[in-house]
């Protein structure tokens, strides 16, 4: 189970959307979490190192993420996190 980043365009990013899709904010924290559902998100500020059994990756502002369901993982937020999000 892997996180998939990817880097959209300004105009990728309006065809599906992510301008209309709710926006999540974090402080800098380090906390456990689980997705029940697949997430989509796309990071507008800050940076998160995510830890799974698998991989640890860190994710910034320019990301596109896509988070599996079933994945369990930590997240440890370096600066302040705001990510537009959608589930599947």
């Amino acid at each position: 189970m892997k996180i998939e980043v990817t880097q959209y365009t300004q105009e990728e990013l309006e065809e599906e959307g992510v301008f209309d899709w709710p926006i999540w904010e974090r402080d800098e924290e380090k906390f456990d979490w689980y997705y029940g559902q697949t997430e989509l998100c796309y990071i507008l500020e800050g940076e998160v190192t995510i830890t799974t059994e698998f991989e640890s990756i860190t994710i910034k502002a320019g990301d596109f993420v896509t988070f599996p369901k079933g994945l369990e993982c930590v997240w440890d937020i370096q600066s302040a996190i705001k990510k537009h999000y959608s589930f599947e």
